[in-house]
């Protein structure tokens, strides 16, 4: 019974975001730009007041830089210290 009413749940869910993957998608993708370019803003000149706290992500979010920067418009990396292309 309770496996049912998971499965329908879940399915219903799946009903209702359907109309709007699309939207979901870019908010998801505008998101996460905002928060490279928050991660990246001290490298780039702009302050960043939580610097010391995402100073530990950088060995983790160096794999999406590249994707990122392209999505910008930026053919090369824009940050000297950070070779990616």
């Amino acid at each position: 019974m309770l496996e049912n009413m998971k499965k329908l749940i879940k399915y219903y869910e799946e009903v209702l975001s359907m109309p709007h993957r699309q939207e979901i998608a870019r908010e998801l993708r505008n998101e996460d730009d905002l928060f490279m370019l928050l991660l990246y803003s001290e490298m780039i000149g702009i302050p960043n007041p939580v610097y010391y706290y995402t100073l530990e992500l950088y060995p983790h979010m160096i794999e999406e830089f590249h994707d990122w920067h392209l999505r910008m418009g930026m053919d090369k990396s824009p940050l000297n210290g950070i070779r990616c292309c």
